[in-house]
């Protein structure tokens, strides 16, 4: 869904966009897409794309399993995140919330992306693809934070919340075209999670070593080590850009607090 550059349309043409061609499971997905060319050489640029659904298909080479029952027997059982899953059936379907675009300057429904939730997929993206709740992903953040079940070493979550872009840069540096409402300068990237670097070139009073991440229909969590601030923020509005609601949600929550 970039419209920056022609290798985002070769994307499109091949039939990934908000989705991917019919018909391709996982393995067939990453084989298509590795036919594609790459938008830059590795390691001189950032950019927004499949990578993390790459990944899911290296746990399943690795794994010996499908991508769906490696991520349930082991981040979602051990998380008690039982209602985090790929599809959403019928005896749930009235626990969904309504997907939202602007247009026009109005809000609509959007059924059209929001119904791909009721449908399980034949590719289960390690980039996306999972429905949960506000409940469920706060097991999920909390674990970041190290508290209940531990499914990662301590040193593991701070290794993959540093920066790991080349030489120190921040996404200003290396971003290969825009993504989103908010400020890239200041930010890093580590293994998942963008990484606030300096707080000041976005006017936040966030702490140096926050990470983050917003979705597509104007979700945002992040979690900050420094304070023990966690936030997990829901809506179900495209763009994420309608409102600047994830850098005014900051400014809210970091000026109420006393220490």
């Amino acid at each position: 869904f970039m419209q920056h550059h022609p290798v985002d349309a070769a994307y499109r043409a091949a039939g990934f966009d908000f989705g991917s061609p019919p018909g391709l499971d996982l393995a067939g997905r990453c084989d298509a897409v590795a036919a594609l060319p790459l938008k830059f050489q590795p390691g001189t640029a950032w950019g927004y794309g499949v990578s993390t659904g790459v990944l899911g298909r290296v746990i399943e080479v690795i794994s010996g399993q499908r991508l769906d029952v490696f991520v349930k027997e082991n981040i979602l059982d051990p998380l008690g995140m039982s209602d985090t899953r790929w599809w959403v059936d019928a005896p749930d379907a009235e626990r969904v919330a309504t997907l939202y675009a602007a247009v026009g300057g109005e809000l609509v429904r959007f059924d059209q992306l929001g119904e791909v939730a009721f449908r399980e997929p034949l590719a289960h993206d390690g980039g996306g693809d999972l429905i949960s709740t506000a409940a469920d992903y706060w097991q999920f953040c909390r674990m970041l934070q190290g508290h209940g079940p531990r499914i990662l070493a301590p040193r593991t979550i701070e290794l993959m919340t540093r920066n790991h872009l080349p030489g120190g840069q921040d996404l200003g540096a290396l971003n290969s075209g825009g993504f989103a409402e908010t400020v890239f300068d200041g930010i890093g990237f580590g293994l998942g999670f963008a990484v606030t670097l300096d707080p000041r070139p976005s006017k936040s009073a966030a702490s140096v070593g926050e990470f983050f991440w917003g979705g597509l229909a104007s979700t945002a969590f992040w979690v900050d080590p420094q304070t023990g601030v966690s936030a997990t923020f829901y809506t179900q509005l495209l763009p994420s850009s309608t409102y600047p609601i994830r850098a005014q949600l900051r400014q809210l929550v970091y000026s109420a607090l006393l220490d």
